[in-house]
């Protein structure tokens, strides 16, 4: 099973919004912008790389600082993605690639520490959309840490195959490791 490193991204973590019906969860690393936000809106700035991440945290503070962006409330993410995606229209597992139109050449950090794994939907296939254990509340029915993330790649997978995560977003869905650097 191949992990491919996707980039990073600076969030605005919250804590538990009191909707999210999972006594065990503390806060939202999710890799989508539902709950957590992103720093910035940063699609406009074009820096971001194929995955619509960054390849280093450099890029990032270069956008905050010509945008006058405050990071202080932020947190730092590196992201991996498995290799292939789940159809849950026809229950299949395919192959995918970053965006070929932006360069994506990721600097994978010297240290990180592996939070959990995010399943987050990607209907338009660019983008992370939504991450269905917290956006849809799954984390109720679902086993996640403290952090609203699976404890491991396998158990995203047997999640995705068994239909568990039907009737939350379109999808396809991609699989994410989440590391705090």
């Amino acid at each position: 099973m191949k992990m491919i490193p996707a980039g990073y991204l600076a969030k605005r973590i919250i804590a538990k919004p009191r909707w999210i019906l999972n006594d065990h969860v503390t806060d939202i690393y999710s890799l989508s912008n539902c709950i957590s936000k992103d720093f910035a809106d940063y699609i406009d700035y074009w820096k971001h790389n194929g995955f619509w991440l960054f390849d280093s945290p450099n890029l990032i503070h270069q956008i905050a600082q010509e945008a006058s962006i405050d990071l202080s409330a932020t947190r730092l993410f590196y992201y991996e993605v498995y290799e292939l995606e789940f159809d849950d229209s026809v229950n299949l597992w395919r192959a995918f690639s970053s965006e070929l139109s932006f360069q994506t050449k990721v600097r994978v950090p010297q240290s990180k520490q592996l939070q959990g794994f995010d399943v987050v939907s990607f209907y338009a296939g660019t983008s992370p959309e939504c991450s269905p254990l917290s956006c849809c509340n799954f984390c109720q029915k679902i086993i996640v840490n403290d952090h609203c993330l699976l404890d491991s790649l396998d158990t995203a997978k047997e999640l995705l195959e068994a239909g568990a995560f039907n009737n939350s977003e379109p999808g396809p869905f991609r699989i994410f490791a989440v590391y705090t650097v």
